[in-house]
Order: structure tokens, then sequence, then C-alpha cells
């Protein structure tokens, strides 16, 4: 592992070797760098990410807690970094980054029922941050390409559900004033996550 890269294990045992491993794995080269090539993120951007992140006690598999993550900021937002940008040039999510705890989430009905709970993965707080790195990647790809449709109102910033309530109330409106029929077919999915055949 490069020098500039390397944790005194004084920090967290756990997290000097998760960052250790994690970096390994991305330095072998036993993939293809990726045929797009994102920006690659800088420090600064690192460090705002961590500081980010809500604060809580509560850790993963991993043993390390946001707090934790928080309080060594100044110590791995440069390997965190280093290692942001070897999987936007790789291309790879390293598999440790994707372990997960499942917790089941009740929903209504017979809590004896396993169709009434929905799953919730805790990811350990290194995920997250690789995941808005990406994630502000990829929104900025798709805005800039003009790819997501104008109607897409989830997930985007400074857009909300309201704003298609608002959409469609305008176009019902617009058209009755033009004297012409409306119609609407409303599909709500019950459970559809739980409809979606997964492989």
């Amino acid at each position: 592992m490069p020098n500039h890269v390397c944790l005194q294990p004084v920090i967290s045992p756990h997290l000097h070797s998760f960052i250790c491993e994690i970096t390994i794995f991305l330095d072998s080269g036993s993939t293809y760098p990726s045929t797009y090539i994102f920006l690659p993120t800088t420090t600064n951007e690192t460090e705002q990410i961590i500081k980010s992140v809500k604060t809580k006690n509560s850790y993963r598999y991993d043993e390390i807690s946001t707090k934790i993550l928080k309080i060594s900021c100044p110590f791995i937002s440069s390997p965190i970094n280093y290692i942001c940008n070897k999987m936007l040039f790789w291309g790879v999510f390293p598999d440790r980054l994707e372990y997960t705890i499942i917790k089941p989430i009740y929903k209504n009905g017979d809590r004896c029922e396993v169709y009434n709970y929905r799953p919730a993965s805790l990811l350990t707080p290194f995920s997250k941050i690789f995941e808005t790195v990406m994630h502000r990647r990829i929104l900025k790809h798709l805005t800039n390409c003009n790819i997501l449709s104008t109607e897409q109102y989830g997930f985007r910033l400074g857009l909300r559900t309201d704003n298609a309530t608002y959409k469609l109330t305008t176009e019902i409106l617009n058209t009755m004033n033009n004297k012409l029929l409306v119609g609407g077919i409303f599909c709500d999915l019950e459970k559809a996550f739980a409809s979606i055949m997964i492989f």
C-alpha cells in the first residue's frame, strides 16, 4: 500500500484493516478500467461527505460508527479519497462494502406474516461515503445529458412529489378549461417491492 495512504493502527485496528484491505484489492488491478471516466474526487469533497453523515453511536458489521468516522475524518479523508478515486477509475465497488445487516421493518397487517415486513439494509458508513460520491457524479451526468424525464420528481434535488401533484392538477384544469374530456388511470401497487422478481 502506498505510504501516503497508510494509517496508523492507533486510530482503530478495525478502521485501519478495513481501509488497507479495500486499497489492496483496488491496487491489485484485477479488474479493467471503466469505459466511462468520472471526474476524480478531492480530499475536500470527501471530508464534506464525511461531515454530512448523521452522527450515530450504532455500528454495523465492521464495528465502526459514524461518530468514530467523523472524529477520524482529518486522518482518514486522504486514504478514503484515494480509494474513491481508484473505484471511479476501475469502475469497481468492493465486495466488502456491500456487506450489510438486513433488518425486517414491520409495515402493517398480521405480524406473523413475512410479507407484512420490508427489508432495511444497514450499510457501513464507508459504503455511504462511496455511494454519495457515485450518486453525485451519476446525477450530474444524467442532468447534463438531459437523460431524466421532466416528469421524474422523486429523488431529485429541489423537486418533490408535490411538484408532480401540481403538474397533474394544472394539466387537468387546463384541459377542462379548453372544454376537452379528461381521463385518468391510477395504479397503486400494494407491496410494490415485494412484486419485483429478483434473480
